[in-house]
């Protein structure tokens, strides 16, 4: 799990990188930012529910 997170994480980052470039790039492919950034966002929740797995429940 913890390298599944990881590569979760690495990708997340990539995808932050190349969205940042295509608007740096003026890109008029509005298209492929928001298939990015859907994409990003899907990452996101997998990354989320992967850490909430992993990180036990501490009862107070």
């Amino acid at each position: 799990m913890r390298r599944r997170l990881a590569l979760l994480k690495t990708e997340h980052r990539d995808l932050d990188a190349a969205i940042y470039a295509l608007g740096a790039a003026d890109s008029q492919d509005q298209l492929q930012i928001a298939r990015l950034k859907k994409r990003k966002l899907l990452l996101k929740d997998q990354i989320a529910m992967i850490e909430d797995y992993l990180t036990p429940d501490i009862i107070a």
